[in-house]
């Protein structure tokens, strides 16, 4: 699905993105927009918290250097949903993302593209 990723710009399918992006399944929703750019908060969440399928997996890709900081409330509020919460830089959760979706698992990504 990710066929390339880079400071900056993100390859999905064919069509490059360049903002950051939650990729769903069924769809990307592209210049996905957080409360303080380098900060996930759950309210940043909301497209992914009421989603009519949730997903068991999240992937969150930091940024290139992984900048951006997790909160511990969304942290806390993926456990108590049951949703696998996996934090990595953004290079290595497009591999990661990208292995999750060929397993039968309901995998969602949220990127940050920079930093």
């Amino acid at each position: 699905m990710i066929d390339s990723y880079e400071f900056g710009m993100i390859l999905i399918n064919g069509k490059r993105y360049t903002s950051d992006v939650i990729i769903f399944p069924d769809r990307i929703l592209d210049g996905w927009w957080r409360k303080e750019g380098h900060d996930l908060y759950v309210e940043d969440l909301k497209e992914v918290l009421t989603a009519e399928t949730q997903p068991e997996v999240l992937v969150v890709g930091t940024g290139y250097s992984g900048v951006m900081k997790i909160s511990k409330e969304v942290e806390e509020t993926l456990r108590s949903r049951r949703i696998e919460l996996i934090v990595q830089p953004t290079k290595q959760a497009c591999k990661t993302f990208d292995e999750l979706s060929e397993s039968r698992r309901r995998t969602v990504a949220a990127f940050h593209l920079t930093c």
